[in-house]
């Protein structure tokens, strides 16, 4: 049975916080250092705020996408932010052990189609070329480059990816 595909709010923020980090954690071992990954933790009281707070109206508001498992484990999510004319996609995350499945397809699917007459934008770590060659399968192109500004001081080159 497939991962079943929701909205999340509050309550989910344990949930996100601890699939990030291993995310995090898996996704980036050997690309950034283990001190700036062991700095990186996210907060699941940092989620609740995000989640919890008050946005304005719907196309201002960020938006949680995510994929549970038949037996309600989170598996993957995504996370949208309007930022003015475009939406970021600020987090695309997949469960370690769980990626190669389509999850992330179907959650960058989702993520795309809710805002389907505005430019989506994201940064990925240039080092990270599993991200890199997944973004582009699905049709972002190359915008930029930056870098990416890790809490314990670590700086890591990253691109600027687009869809629209």
């Amino acid at each position: 049975m497939p991962a079943t595909l929701r909205e999340g709010g509050p309550a989910d923020a344990v949930a996100v916080a601890d699939l990030l980090t291993a995310s995090r954690r898996s996704a980036y071992a050997g690309l950034v250092p283990d001190a700036a990954l062991a700095a990186d933790g996210e907060q699941p009281l940092l989620w609740e705020i995000r989640l919890a707070a008050d946005y304005g109206p719907p196309a201002n508001t960020p938006a949680l996408l995510l994929a549970d498992d038949p037996d309600g484990t989170l598996a993957a999510f995504a996370y949208l932010v309007p930022d003015g004319p475009v939406v970021r996609l600020e987090q695309l995350h997949v469960r370690p052990g769980r990626t190669g499945a389509g999850l992330g397809t179907r959650l960058l699917h989702a993520a795309l189609a809710r805002h389907p007459d505005r430019p989506v934008r994201l940064d990925v770590l240039a080092a990270n070329h599993r991200a890199v060659a997944f973004y582009e399968r699905h049709g972002a192109r190359r915008l930029g480059h930056g870098t990416a500004h890790f809490p314990d001081g670590t700086e890591l080159a990253e691109y600027e990816y687009g869809w629209r």
